[in-house]
């Protein structure tokens, strides 16, 4: 495509955006950055920092009204769903989401509303399970594997291992009938144990996974009152902590689970990033931020009322206001909101633009933009080497899954080709009576295996 009808064509696209009924996710912090554990990975718990100087890191219910009828009316979808984090959310107390879910009713509007829960599982108990059930709450749980897996990075405020409460929580989630969905962050340590994480995540029921890769920069020089876990655009010298996973062994992690959710379990068990890639692989939306063209549509807000662009960057320079000084559809349709969006792609070296799979990555998050491409030019994705593994080694596949998606067949019809084409005989051709044997033995066919085949 030439550059100008290239450009047209994206002009195009981000017209459509703004003309496209407002549809915007908040992940609420009600309780902040605070929790009861201390994983040595989390990236959000030194938010606090933002707020030198304050105990009281709880949401009070005159917020939660405001926000709660302000989001609602500000979608003009059929189906509105919050999206509840921390920290620990369960740290502000049944009751809290006992009003959130009245405040919910009043202001539904015909509405329907859904909710998303994320724990880290240790606190549950039967009240907080009937109460899930009950409101049909949808929970994720952050489990990395198995014991030895989650136990690595996920401790106590102690530190102290958390996998036994851990499960503990989701025999409970069982025991109610809750839905609920896993999320596991691959680090240097569980990226090298793929298979057991994934045959693991099956058995305790889990049907749709979400892996995580963590990419963190430590800054270099920097005060203990600032935040020290620092964005890709970051100018001063940062180095990677020790627990951040590779492009190369996060690619192989991802080829491993694929290699066994494609033969036994596609329509069974549902794995982000393969929907995701199977999405843009026939030109849909992916359903989640980071492998869409751009980004914007999925703010956070603050225990305070306090709005940012994104989950992963909660720093200053990316708030956009409080909801109690500001209307909350000006900060989502705000010039810096979109501006964050777009830059998603804007943003991409040349390397990527070149990309046979920039349809498919479309450079995944701009957290992980952190190294530098082969001209030399800033912005190229961490796990770049990784994802260009898990690409070219699903194509097939996701050509196969594609296409039986267009002529509306399921895409598990993945399986039985795969079955008939490694059970496929290959007819050798008979060799000649006077040629040699193709067992070895340095006889002639007819004085070897052809004989024997006549006298049977």
């Amino acid at each position: 495509m030439a550059a100008g009808g290239k450009k047209r064509a994206i002009l195009f696209t981000d017209a459509l955006k703004l003309r496209r009924p407002t549809a915007f996710n908040v992940m609420l912090k009600p309780i902040g950055s605070v929790c009861n554990l201390n994983c040595t990975y989390c990236y959000y718990l030194e938010k606090k920092k933002l707020y030198a100087g304050r105990n009281d890191f709880k949401m009070t219910e005159e917020l939660l009204e405001e926000f709660t009828k302000q989001y609602i009316q500000s979608n003009e979808v059929p189906v509105v769903t919050f999206t509840w984090q921390g920290g620990e959310p369960t740290l502000m107390g049944l009751d809290f989401f006992k009003k959130a879910i009245e405040l919910q009713k009043k202001y539904a509007g015909g509405k329907r509303i859904d909710n998303a829960f994320q724990t880290n599982g240790t606190r549950l108990n039967d009240d907080w399970c009937k109460f899930f059930k009950d409101n049909n709450i949808l929970v994720g749980i952050s489990i990395d594997g198995a014991e030895h897996n989650h136990d690595r990075y996920r401790k106590t405020a102690s530190g102290g291992p958390t996998f036994k409460s851990v499960m503990k929580g989701i025999e409970l989630l069982q025991k109610h009938r809750v839905e609920f969905n896993t999320l596991s962050v691959v680090n240097d340590y569980n990226v090298h144990y793929a298979q057991e994480t994934y045959r693991f995540l099956k058995a305790i029921g889990s049907v749709f996974m979400q892996f995580l890769p963590v990419v963190e920069r430590f800054a270099d020089n920097i005060s203990d009152d600032s935040l020290k876990l620092v964005s890709n655009d970051y100018k001063d010298r940062a180095k990677l902590t020790s627990w951040s996973v590779n492009g190369r062994d996060y690619g192989k992690f991802l080829i491993t689970i694929f290699d066994e959710w494609v033969r036994n379990d596609v329509g069974r068990y549902y794995v982000q990033i393969f929907d995701a890639t199977l999405a843009n692989w026939v030109g849909e939306m992916p359903g989640v931020c980071v492998y869409a063209e751009t980004c914007g549509d999925a703010l956070v807000m603050e225990h305070n009322g306090d709005v940012y662009s994104c989950d992963h960057f909660v720093y200053p320079e990316f708030y956009l206001g409080n909801i109690l000084e500001k209307p909350l559809i000006e900060m989502v349709k705000s010039q810096a909101q979109f501006d964050f969006g777009i830059r998603k792609r804007s943003s991409l070296p040349r390397q990527c633009l070149r990309c046979e799979y920039l349809f498919a990555c479309h450079g995944e998050c701009p957290k992980h933009r952190i190294d530098l491409s082969e001209d030399g030019e800033p912005g190229l994705n961490h796990l770049c080497e990784g994802f260009k593994m898990f690409y070219k080694h699903v194509t097939p596949y996701m050509d196969f899954m594609a296409e039986e998606l267009r002529n509306k067949r399921a895409p598990a019809n993945v399986m039985q080709w795969i079955r008939n084409k490694e059970n496929r005989v290959i007819k050798l051709p008979i060799p000649g009576r006077n040629d040699p044997c193709p067992c070895g033995s340095g006889k002639k066919y007819k004085n070897c295996c052809g004989r024997k085949l006549m006298n049977n």
